[in-house]
């Protein structure tokens, strides 16, 4: 029997991430893996604290140091309360944002030392890594146009990310495509702009071979 995949999602906003989790998780529950599904931050009932303060927009500005720390206290929550635990029980976890997302946001967009994230990361992950990581592309543009028509569609506000500027989103887009490039056996790239249906099919074909190793 394979051993459960601790698989994320990652890319922009609007690239579908959500969509495609609630597909592999049907697609997983049709096969009889048992599965859990989480986000991040968020996850827990003191990450689901920490994601308001990060990802709401108020008067005070948050430092970048604060942003780093209060995203590394809800990961390291989640997997010491979540996702290890699942693992351990056989569930495969399928995970909204991880720790490439630190290094896309907070590394390439931000510009904090590289390093330092490294050494967090090490810290709190030590070596448990994702075993898979798909990362929806999505061009800047067409990221923003599908974030006007949501909130168009909703009323909803933006949060603190989604009031960034396209020059912040470039460079959180090149450090993920940076980061793929660097980890080429866990991270598969795919063209967000096909339709949900293609995404979905190629993203259970290849979970099903790296279960079938």
């Amino acid at each position: 029997m394979s051993s459960p995949l601790f698989i994320t999602f990652e890319g922009a906003d609007k690239a579908g991430k959500s969509t495609q989790i609630r597909r592999l998780q049907e697609n997983l529950l049709a096969d009889g893996k048992p599965v859990l599904c989480t986000r991040e931050p968020g996850g827990t009932p003191l990450g689901e604290e920490l994601r308001s303060l990060v990802m709401v927009c108020r008067q005070e500005k948050l430092a970048d140091e604060t942003e780093l720390l209060l995203f590394a206290a809800s990961r390291a929550q989640l997997l010491r309360e979540t996702i290890w635990p699942a693992l351990q029980e056989g569930k495969t976890v399928l995970c909204d944002r991880f720790a490439d997302s630190t290094i896309a946001y907070q590394g390439f967009a931000r510009g904090m030392d590289r390093t330092f994230l490294d050494t967090l990361h090490h810290f709190i992950l030590g070596e448990r890594w994702p075993d898979l990581t798909f990362l929806l592309d999505l061009p800047v543009e067409e990221s923003f146009r599908r974030l006007h028509r949501v909130l168009q569609e909703t009323h909803e506000k933006n949060d603190r990310f989604e009031e960034e500027g396209r020059l912040f989103h470039q460079r959180v887009r090149d450090g993920f495509l940076a980061v793929a490039q660097a980890n080429p056996q866990r991270v598969v790239v795919l063209d967000a702009t096909r339709s949900p249906e293609e995404l979905a099919q190629e993203i259970w074909e290849t979970v099903k071979r790296r279960m079938a190793r």
